[in-house]
C-alpha cells in the first residue's frame, strides 16, 4: 500500500499577480508545498486542511483539486499526495498563527516563476502547472455547491410510521458524524435540506459544530421533487445564484431533478460526469466547484469531485 498524504497550494493575488506559498523544511533543507500524511480514519480533504493549519498557521477552505502526485521515496515505498488549490483571504492572512518547529522552519510567498526556481523536487511542479492553468482560464477563484445524499437510513420495509420520520441507522449516524468534518474542508455557509428526518439528522452534526445557516425546503423531499419538479429546479437555480457555498441534502429519488438543474451550469463532459450522481450511495457527496458570479454572468462548473461515505451499502 502506498503512503497517502494530502495538501494544497495556497494562493492569493497581489496587484493581479498570482502568489503562492512555499514552506521550508529545516530537517531536509527543501522547499515544497504544505502537506502531510493522513491520521487514522481521516479522509484526504480533511487531512489537507489540517496539515495546512499545522504547517502554516492558516485556516483555509479547499478549492478545485489540482493533482495527485505519485512518486517513489528513497526507501523504495510508493507515495501518493493529493493536492488542492486553497485561496488565502486577507482575514485568514491577518489571523495566521505560524510557529517555526522541526517540521517547518519558515515559509515564503513567491511568484509562480520564483516558485519554479525554488522548488526542490521536480514532481512539485505538476500541481503548480494545474493551478496556473486554472488561473489562465479565470477558474481559480471558486465556491462549492455540494450535493449530499442523506446517510444510511432504516430500510423502508422496516418502518411503518411514514417516510418523513424514517430515521438513520446506527451506521448512518456514524456517517453523519464523519460528514461534519468532511464538509468543513469546503466551509459551506448555507445548508439547505429536505425537512424529512433522515436528511435533517445527516446535516445536524455539521450544523452543531460549525457556523452555517440552515434552511428546510419541501422541494428537496421525495414527494416535493416528485409532485413539483419545476419548484425543485427553481430552488436549485436560486441556490446557485446566491453566490454562496451551499450544501444541498436530499434523497435518491430527487437526484435526477437536482442534477437536471445543475447540468445547466456544466459543459458536455461535465453533464456526463454528473450522471454518476444518480447512483450516489447513502452519505456520499459530490463537490461541484463553481466560478463566482460576476454581475449578471452566472458561475459555471470548473471541477467535480466525489467523496465516498464512511460506510458503503
Amino acid at each position: 500500500m502506498p503512503v497517502v498524504a494530502a495538501g494544497a497550494i495556497l494562493w492569493r493575488k497581489e496587484k493581479d499577480s498570482l502568489k503562492v506559498l512555499l514552506i521550508h523544511r529545516g530537517r531536509y533543507d527543501d522547499w515544497s508545498w504544505p502537506k502531510g500524511k493522513l491520521d487514522k480514519g481521516e479522509g484526504v480533504s480533511e487531512a489537507a486542511v489540517r496539515e495546512i493549519k499545522e504547517e502554516t498557521g492558516i485556516k483555509v477552505s479547499l478549492g478545485p483539486k489540482l493533482f495527485e502526485s505519485k512518486y517513489t521515496l528513497a526507501n523504495g515505498s510508493k507515495k501518493v499526495v493529493h493536492y488542492w488549490s486553497a485561496k488565502v483571504s486577507d482575514s485568514a492572512l491577518k489571523n495566521q498563527k505560524f510557529k517555526p518547529d522541526e517540521e517547518v522552519s519558515s515559509f515564503k510567498w513567491v511568484t509562480v516563476s520564483e516558485a519554479k526556481k525554488m522548488l526542490t523536487y521536480e514532481h512539485d511542479n505538476d500541481p503548480l502547472d494545474a493551478l496556473v492553468e486554472l488561473d489562465k482560464a479565470d477558474s481559480l477563484d471558486t465556491r462549492s455547491i455540494i450535493i449530499l445524499r442523506h446517510a444510511k437510513a432504516t430500510p423502508r420495509d422496516q418502518w411503518k410510521k411514514g417516510e418523513a420520520t424514517r430515521p438513520l441507522l446506527p451506521e448512518g449516524l456514524i456517517q453523519a458524524a464523519s460528514l461534519a468534518t468532511t464538509l468543513k474542508a469546503f466551509s459551506p455557509k448555507l445548508v439547505v435540506t429536505s425537512s424529512w428526518k433522515r436528511c435533517m439528522d445527516t446535516v445536524l452534526p455539521y450544523l452543531n459544530k460549525h457556523k452555517s445557516k440552515l434552511l428546510e425546503r419541501s422541494q428537496l423531499s421525495e414527494l416535493g421533487a416528485k409532485n413539483g419538479p419545476k419548484r425543485t429546479i427553481k430552488l436549485v437555480h436560486k441556490l446557485v445564484e446566491t453566490g454562496k457555498s451551499v450544501v444541498i441534502c436530499s434523497h435518491r429519488p430527487a437526484l435526477p431533478t437536482i442534477v437536471k438543474a445543475i447540468g445547466e451550469y456544466a459543459d458536455k463532459s461535465q453533464r456526463k460526469e454528473l450522471e454518476e450522481v444518480l447512483a450516489m450511495k447513502p452519505g456520499q457527496m459530490y463537490v461541484l466547484h463553481f466560478t463566482k458570479n460576476k454581475g449578471k454572468k452566472k458561475g459555471r462548473i470548473v471541477a467535480i469531485e466525489t467523496i465516498a461515505p464512511a460506510f458503503g451499502d
